[in-house]
């Protein structure tokens, strides 16, 4: 089945194509990140001038026709309303017009299940780490949805570093700034906060920047990098002691960083499981996996009119029910 995915959540505005479970394409535009953050409705005006330009992008580097298409799928949620909107109202556009299929999909399972498409994981204990959260999921096959096992108290992690790159003034607000930007540091004993499952990043960012007329940039990096992934893998070790899994991965945004890989890694190998991650590409908000999730629910039956396919800006992953 040939299926195209739009992805709106936030500042990147992503199409893929894929076909028989095959990405195609996977092109995208992003909003440029300023040290203000992101204002809703200017990434959304971004969205809405580069909307057009990269869905016939995707579609020329997939090699097809816009007739060729036999579904489409976006994020439904959670993001920002805006953003959400404007992806909502482009995939209806060519649901219409082309007359195919039309599925909202969540965007953490997305991420979730691009991972183990691509990797060819069954059932894994997964570690979700984005801007907007942070969870450590298994699916629960009878209710057909993931369960949340442990996840932040207050923010994601991703916004969390994203948080400290602003205060800092660094140029690219960007996890991967920052993870450049802490290699080699000495590490400063920083708040620790994990409760079972559970884990939250709050008093840790506000120690890290409280810390900056005192220490290096360098250090304070090293220091509340280390302390946050550490945290993330305790909490992961102690999911995989209960859960007894034999497969472990980690998605999202922040699954990009090389340093979390790591440590998971050595996680993995103490306990003889597999570990996995994807490509970046695929790591990063993207319309490939919206498309590759819509491909397999459509090919279970499911289906949505377009007058009830909505936007869900605080749509849970444990909400979200799959039978792909």
């Amino acid at each position: 089945m040939l299926v195209i995915g739009i992805e709106s959540s936030a500042h990147t505005f992503g199409v893929g194509i894929v076909k028989d479970g095959k990405v195609l394409s996977n092109a995208k535009s992003m909003y440029k990140i300023t040290n203000k953050g992101m204002i809703p409705i200017e990434v959304a005006e971004h969205h809405i001038e580069n909307a057009a330009s990269t869905i016939k992008k995707a579609v020329l580097e997939a090699g097809i026709s816009f007739k060729e298409l036999e579904g489409v799928g976006y994020t439904m949620g959670p993001g920002l309303g805006p953003c959400l909107q404007v992806g909502q109202l482009s995939a209806k556009a060519l649901a219409y017009k082309l007359n195919i299929p039309l599925l909202p999909i969540n965007h953490g399972l997305a991420h979730i299940e691009i991972t183990k498409h691509m990797e060819r994981l069954k059932d894994p204990l997964v570690l979700y780490v984005s801007g907007g959260n942070s969870q450590l999921l298994v699916f629960n096959k009878e209710e057909r949805r993931y369960i949340i096992l442990g996840e932040t108290f207050d923010m994601g992690v991703g916004n969390a570093i994203d948080n400290l790159a602003r205060k800092l003034g660094l140029e690219h607000a960007w996890g991967s700034e920052v993870e450049k930007l802490a290699k080699d540091g000495k590490y400063i004993k920083m708040p620790y906060t994990v409760k079972g499952m559970d884990f939250a990043f709050t008093g840790l960012l506000t120690n890290a920047i409280g810390m900056l007329k005192k220490y290096s940039v360098k250090d304070i990096l090293f220091s509340f990098q280390e302390t946050a992934f550490a945290q993330l893998c305790e909490a992961t070790e102690r999911a995989l002691l209960l859960t007894k899994k034999s497969e472990l991965c980690v998605c999202g945004g922040v699954a990009q960083n090389n340093r979390l890989a790591e440590m998971l890694t050595s996680i993995a190998e103490e306990h003889n499981i597999r570990f996995a991650r994807t490509k970046n590409e695929f790591n990063s908000d993207n319309g490939a996996m919206i498309a590759i999730v819509a491909e397999k629910e459509f090919l279970k039956g499911k289906r949505c009119s377009i007058k009830r396919c909505d936007i869900k800006q605080r749509y849970r992953v444990d909400e979200a029910v799959f039978y792909g």
